[in-house]
């Protein structure tokens, strides 16, 4: 048999690559799982209701595209929060926003982009985006979100003729894992750069409804407000985090009319759409606030758990958005070792979210800490985290 090599240099996925690491005894008599960003608030409590009256449409095949009332509920969604008129056309329900990102690639990435095109991505990243390029036979480029470039990729400082290559580029903000949020600045500066270098931008926005205060800018926001060509972004949502409902698998994506009519193309072929009863629910869902500000507010409280905890910790950042902690160690591997023999408490080394480039991996002395147990086990584990590491 032969087999593809493209896929041969890949790492050991995240989460086999950290139950491998862990395998060892720990001497504590109970756990704290704060690895994975499954949210463990309640989702909202009409979501039964609704899944029940609608257990018919089980019996029938789901809509491609989204159903005309999810996709309303969702352009309902994008008006309020960004004061977008985003039509029906424009919009494309997804079975979770990672097939989205993944599959966006695989319809808009260009065979030759003045020779092999360019995908890019920050560096910590969602896995996705590097199995994406790979996936379309792009050359993957990781460009550092790092302390000194504000944990946003600063895509201008890469070479004139790598940008002329480059067909995509991943952005996130909120960021997973540092919680950084891109500033209406920092969109207009890409989005100009997208459009001198002809490229568009997948804007990862499935955080953006978890932030302090101010709710982060949107970069179809932004773009809309530069005129900029309608194609030049495409933005991805979920309900996994705004609504605490990761195992609906409901999200969408939005951008210009050819690049979702093309989305929309390969889906008909190999999509997943989301079964008829979910639909129903996620339609409600994202026509409900109310929960989501209660959902927030319990963030909040978080964050102001982790500064009181933690803020002493030389190099901890809070963050802006997001319910990751993004907290430096010596050795990522090592201290999630330690905290896990030690404490009980199992943590994910920030290598496992970066690559190394030029001998470093920006997430090699970190780890992430994901905030979404219940709000008294979380501060168990935080405590147990700073006596250990940092005490």
């Amino acid at each position: 048999m032969v087999f593809p090599e493209r896929f041969s240099d890949l790492p050991a996925a995240t989460w086999p690559r950290l139950r491998a690491l862990l395998d060892v005894p720990t001497k504590a008599s109970e756990t704290i799982n704060m690895t994975i960003g499954e949210p463990r608030h309640a989702f909202p409590a009409f979501v039964g209701d609704i899944l029940a009256e609608n257990l018919a449409g089980f019996g029938n095949y789901p809509d491609n595209n989204g159903q005309e009332p999810l996709l309303t509920a969702i352009g309902g969604f994008l008006n309020r929060r960004y004061g977008l008129d985003v039509p029906n056309a424009q919009i494309l329900t997804l079975n979770g926003t990672r097939e989205g990102l993944y599959n966006a690639a695989m319809a808009l990435c260009p065979e030759e982009k003045n020779s092999k095109p360019v995908i890019l991505t920050p560096n910590p990243f969602y896995p996705v985006y590097a199995v994406a390029a790979l996936s379309v036979a792009a050359e993957p480029v990781f460009v550092p979100a790092t302390e000194a470039t504000g944990h946003l990729p600063d895509y201008h400082a890469l070479p004139a003729d790598v940008l002329d290559r480059t067909a995509i580029a991943y952005a996130c903000s909120p960021a997973n894992p540092q919680g950084a949020v891109a500033s209406k600045d920092y969109w207009r500066d890409l989005i100009a750069l997208a459009e001198k270098h002809d490229f568009i931008i997948f804007a990862d926005e499935c955080y953006s409804e978890i932030y302090r205060k101010t709710p982060p800018p949107g970069a179809l926001q932004v773009a809309t407000e530069m005129g900029a060509d309608p194609e030049r972004v495409m933005i991805f949502h979920s309900l996994s985090k705004r609504s605490n409902l990761p195992g609906l698998r409901s999200g969408f994506c939005a951008g210009g009319p050819q690049s979702i009519a093309r989305m929309r193309q390969l889906r008909a072929f190999a999509g997943t759409p989301l079964p008829a009863p979910l639909q129903a629910v996620a339609t409600a869902v994202w026509d409900d606030e109310a929960h989501v500000v209660e959902n927030r507010a319990l963030y909040h409280r978080k964050y102001e758990i982790a500064d009181d905890i933690l803020g002493h910790v030389a190099g901890y950042k809070s963050p802006e958005a997001g319910f990751f902690l993004w907290l430096p160690v010596a050795d990522g591997e090592t201290a999630a070792v330690k905290l896990w023999q030690d404490t009980g408490v199992r943590v994910l080394p920030g290598a496992y979210l970066s690559k190394e480039t030029d001998g470093h991996s920006p997430g090699k002395n970190y780890i992430r800490v994901a905030m979404v147990a219940p709000t008294q086990e979380m501060q168990r584990g935080l405590t147990l985290i700073r006596d250990c590491l940092y005490d």
